[in-house]
């Protein structure tokens, strides 16, 4: 990679965590480049303004890094309502979640996407397509008889997602412990599924 390659990367990796912690309004410009050690010039050489910044780590930070976590897991041989299962499991103790911050997707839909409609666009593609996998697992479950074909693969896959969004904000302010619990009503729920 080159050294302006290198710069960009460092420049959102630090921004990443700045507004993960302290939320996407609260983080200044000056805050990211006192932080990442980087001149102004090189932070405008980057990035047009702060939207612009906060849009590519959605892109290049957030949705590669989730990722394995949130559609690869769903791939490949094995039982799929377990996969969800691991899937909602993995998220939660993701190694680059803090419980005390929540999700960084969660906490910027929340924060931005009444606010800005290209963060609401950005967010919304990554949301989607999340849903989109869990629904197409769904329906994979109901073909091999692991899902009852009478539940709708759709609101299935909402209803997952929505209750990840809860249980990571309730995270914030009850701690780990919370997950636990969560975690087993969410297998239960799986199982009923059947």
């Amino acid at each position: 990679m080159s050294k302006a390659g290198l710069t960009r990367q460092n420049i959102l990796q630090k921004a990443f965590t700045l507004i993960y912690r302290k939320g996407f309004q609260a983080t200044s410009i000056d805050e990211i480049i006192a932080t990442t050690q980087v001149t102004k010039g090189a932070f405008f050489y980057h990035f047009k303004n702060k939207e612009e910044m906060g849009l590519a780590i959605i892109n290049e930070v957030m949705y590669p890094s989730m990722y394995p976590y949130m559609i690869s897991t769903l791939e490949g041989p094995g039982n799929i309502p377990d996969k969800i299962y691991n899937m909602i499991k993995n998220l939660l103790q993701a190694p680059f979640f803090e419980v005390e911050h929540g999700c960084p997707t969660v906490n910027l839909i929340e924060e931005m996407a009444p606010l800005n409609e290209a963060f609401k666009s950005a967010l919304q593609k990554l949301v989607k397509e999340w849903q989109k996998a869990i629904e197409i697992a769904i329906e994979k479950a109901q073909a091999k008889g692991e899902i009852d074909t009478q539940h709708d693969a759709k609101m299935i896959a909402l209803y997952i997602t929505i209750n990840y969004n809860g249980i990571r904000n309730m995270g914030k302010v009850l701690g780990r412990t919370c997950y636990g619990k969560f975690l087993q009503e969410f297998k239960k729920y799986l199982s009923a599924l059947k």
